[in-house]
Formats: structure tokens, sequence, C-alpha cells
């Protein structure tokens, strides 16, 4: 809850912040959870999997760039 006692509403950016500060290690326990409190679990799956293949695919495009070169 924030400071006017009212929860924070389930929105997909603090869904994707969530699972972007935790793909680098980075979380606060407090943070850590208040996002188990307020954040939909399909949610954080569906984003967890999509950072994954971003990741990847980034990887994957530096790799074919650099061996190009």
């Amino acid at each position: 809850m924030n400071m006017a006692g009212v929860p924070p509403k389930k929105s997909i950016w603090r869904t994707v912040k969530a699972v972007a500060w935790s793909f680098v290690g980075l979380r606060a326990r407090g943070d850590y959870e208040e996002d188990v409190k307020n954040l939909n679990p399909i949610h954080i799956i569906v984003a967890g999997l999509v950072g994954v293949f971003v990741f990847v695919a980034a990887l994957v495009l530096l790799v074919n760039w650099m061996v190009a070169r």
C-alpha cells in the first residue's frame, strides 16, 4: 500500500520493471516483498519469458555481428 492506503495497481510496466531488476540481480528485500504481494504471477512468467527471448536474441545478433567482422 502507498501513503494514502490504496494498493498499487497491477500494471505491465511495474511487472516488466520488476523482472528487469531481477535479471540484473539488484532487488531490495522490501521491493521483492511488495512485488510478491502486488504483482500477478502469470504476468511475471510472461514478462520473464519475453525477457529471456529478447536477451538470447540480442546475444545471437551480437555474436553473428562480431563473427562477420
